[in-house]
């Protein structure tokens, strides 16, 4: 894949309302595990809450996808990919997305922890981009 299919496909993925339309996938590897995240989706949707007897479970599953997302979209900003491969990865990352947007409408949102966990990511990417051109 050449820089500008990469930069595309990075854009896309960065884009606000990327994932509208986008589905749960069935199921998520992460870490080499397989999780059935659609399902658990659905069974942690079902409560207007996180019960306590899942609150620590979802958020260990929020926290094992959004390292997991992270891993992919380094993999498509870093590795020698083929389009195909890159639009794959583009594809799980709006999957996952779509899941920590469902996980995360189940509890009230902290702002200033939305906050800080945006502009960590938005650092990330600026470092990211610094070592690309440097």
């Amino acid at each position: 894949m050449n820089d500008a299919d990469r930069r595309q496909l990075l854009d896309e993925v960065d884009r606000p309302g990327a994932t509208v339309g986008k589905a749960v996938p069935e199921r998520v590897t992460v870490q080499g595990e397989s999780l059935a995240l659609r399902e658990f989706v659905f069974e942690a949707k079902r409560h207007e809450v996180v019960p306590d007897d899942l609150e620590e479970e979802v958020e260990e599953t929020k926290r094992e996808l959004r390292r997991e997302r992270l891993r992919r979209y380094q993999r498509t900003e870093r590795e020698e990919l083929s389009v195909e491969e890159g639009r794959r990865l583009v594809d799980s990352i709006h999957g996952i997305d779509r899941a920590l947007n469902a996980l995360s409408t189940l509890e009230p949102v902290d702002l200033e922890d939305e906050m800080r966990d945006a502009a960590v990511e938005s650092h990330r990417e600026w470092f990211s981009f610094l070592r690309q051109i440097l």
